[in-house]
């Protein structure tokens, strides 16, 4: 019992020690592969000193194929030096996909779920402008993404 409470109270001190100011509000786009996806839209909304939610839309839509995939991550963040933060996140999200040139008889669409974590690192300039670098891995649950996936993308948002 002692471990535990000097656990708790360790974890406790470190997060209140490395807690920053972090923006209310952050909008702008997420690239990476996202598993055909391409570009999300993604917005961050702080929910503490230290701690905030983002969540991110991707759209998709070309010749027979169209699709979308959002997802929404609890975030905490750590101070490294000067304007660096880097952060971590547990999280999930729902997505679908169809496509429209098929063979007759072929179920051509699912709708899908994922949980997901989140890692990375983050630089907020002076002017309003945060660019990010993250990793995504992705447990897929559904008949075509029913595994692993690894999305590695460059985030460019405004801060407000």
């Amino acid at each position: 019992m002692k471990k535990l409470f000097l656990l708790t109270l360790t974890l406790i001190g470190f997060t209140t020690l490395n807690a920053q100011d972090i923006s209310d509000n952050a909008i702008g786009l997420r690239l990476g592969d996202s598993d055909g996806f391409g570009a999300e839209i993604s917005y961050q909304r702080a929910l503490g000193d230290n701690n905030r939610l983002e969540i991110d839309l991707g759209l998709r839509d070309g010749k027979g194929y169209d699709g979308f995939k959002l997802a929404g991550l609890y975030q905490w963040v750590w101070h490294l030096d000067g304007d660096f933060n880097w952060y971590a996140g547990v999280g999930g999200g729902v997505g679908s996909y169809s496509f429209d040139n098929v063979p007759a008889g072929f179920d051509d669409s699912e709708t899908f779920f994922f949980a997901a974590g989140d890692i990375g690192i983050e630089y907020n300039f002076d002017i309003p402008l945060q660019l990010s670098l993250d990793a995504r891995p992705e447990f897929g649950f559904g008949d075509f993404r029913d595994d692993l996936d690894f999305d590695i993308a460059l985030g460019i948002r405004y801060r407000f």
